[in-house]
């Protein structure tokens, strides 16, 4: 996968679940998760904060520098304003010159933008399918993304399991009927 499609990708996830987010009830942001220690507000929160760490860390922050600034809930009286907000510094940092090659300096790394990168990519697209179970709205991926994510995910698999990030996922879930419910139980969710 190209470096330039994985920025295109993490775009197109961000568009995704903004469209989960802009659906939200206002009844609905205490409801329950698949993310246990979540409920719809907390996630939305930790997507969207998610957004604004990478826009300063893949423009050469620290996780000192940013310090705690991000900490606690950010998403203020108008969730999809600050989503949108978020998405756009998200995508744009990831699509600079230099972008995918540039050190990011995280809480596993450093490691390059594209590794980053795709992380967001995969964090941004499944969080907004927990968001949409979470809130009764249609659970079917876009196939295209189901594919690159998994493209992404696979080489990570274990990785991601042994690390508590998306739950129990197993390391191999091959063989499934369909590639959602695949990428689904690779990072610890049911379909």
């Amino acid at each position: 996968m190209s470096e330039l499609d994985l920025a295109q990708l993490h775009r197109q996830a961000l568009a995704a679940t903004r469209k989960v987010v802009a659906e939200i009830k206002p009844d609905q942001w205490h409801e329950s998760t698949p993310c246990a220690e979540w409920d719809v507000r907390e996630l939305a929160n930790h997507v969207i904060a998610g957004n604004w760490w990478a826009a300063e860390l893949a423009n050469g922050a620290t996780i000192a520098e940013v310090g705690d600034r991000l900490d606690g809930d950010i998403l203020g009286t108008n969730p999809l304003s600050v989503y949108d907000n978020s998405a756009v510094a998200a995508a744009a940092v990831f699509e600079r010159e230099g972008a995918m090659s540039a050190p990011c300096a995280v809480s596993y790394g450093p490691v390059p933008g594209s590794v980053y990168c795709g992380h967001r990519f995969i964090d941004v697209f499944i969080h907004g399918w927990d968001l949409a179970v979470a809130t009764g709205q249609p659970t079917d991926l876009d196939p295209y993304l189901v594919d690159a994510c998994l493209e992404v995910v696979k080489p990570q698999a274990a990785m991601f399991a042994g690390s508590g990030m998306f739950g129990d996922g197993e390391t191999s879930a091959h063989g499934e009927e369909n590639p959602q419910c695949e990428l689904l139980k690779l990072l610890g969710r049911t379909p």
